[in-house]
């Protein structure tokens, strides 16, 4: 089995309620729900919350939640991986047969479900462990700045701060929405997301918003507009 895990508490501080705050018509939730059902590489769709109304809203849109998430996964401090890792334990230990699992944040309304099946599909094809949506820095990162504490101008590499974008090494960032791992690989405590045999699925600038902020908000509003209104190319 192909299983997608969406983590989802009721706590969020900057945005109260984010995960089922209503984001151009639909809870938030509902989006990641709708695309990895629509991917076609994804055969069960499951919400790990701590949250009852949380629960409701994942049934409503086609997710299963078989548990709710235990209080000390639910906190300010647990990581991602942890709760994955928990999720996956729970359903083997109760029967579930699965090979590939993704994890897809709840606030990822720009996520398609293509983008799933890409990535899916270039977890299989180069046998990784993991396979995540990352983005370009559109700056270099080498020619970044820091400021005093007396309000001058530090570079953050002095080596590099001369040098021309073009003679820099790219660099890339997570992504921040969707992480495709082998079950072997997301259950194995000792092992990181980002090692040697993990992929990148690279996204254009487009498609990748954080939203952390009310500001981060409105742009990701503004960007699904924009592309659910752009006539196809």
């Amino acid at each position: 089995m192909r299983l997608a895990i969406i983590p989802a508490r009721g706590g969020s501080k900057r945005i109260p309620r984010k995960n089922i705050k209503l984001f151009c018509g639909q809870p938030m939730l509902a989006y990641p729900i709708q695309a990895a059902l629509d991917s076609g590489v994804v055969d069960k769709v499951v919400v790990s919350t701590d949250d009852e109304e949380i629960a409701d809203i994942a049934l409503h849109y086609g997710a299963e939640v078989p548990f709710l998430r235990p209080a000390e996964l639910a906190d300010d401090h647990t990581g991602t991986t942890e709760v994955i890792r928990d999720t996956l334990q729970r359903l083997l230990a109760s029967g579930w047969d699965i090979s590939h699992c993704a994890c897809i944040y709840a606030t990822t309304p720009l996520l398609s479900g293509a983008t799933i099946r890409l990535a899916y599909e270039q977890l299989v094809s180069t046998q990784a462990d993991y396979v995540f949506t990352a983005a370009r820095f559109s700056f270099p990162i080498q020619r970044a700045l820091l400021q005093s504490k007396q309000g001058g101008v530090i570079p953050f590499d002095p080596q590099s701060i001369g040098k021309r974008s073009q003679d820099l090494a790219e660099t890339f960032h997570d992504a921040g929405q969707l992480y495709w791992g082998r079950s072997e690989a997301w259950l194995k405590a000792s092992q990181t997301l980002f090692g040697p045999n993990t992929k990148m699925l690279v996204l254009p600038h487009h498609l990748v918003q954080d939203i952390d902020t009310p500001d981060d908000w409105l742009r990701a509003e503004l960007l699904y507009r924009l592309l659910k209104q752009a006539p196809a190319s």
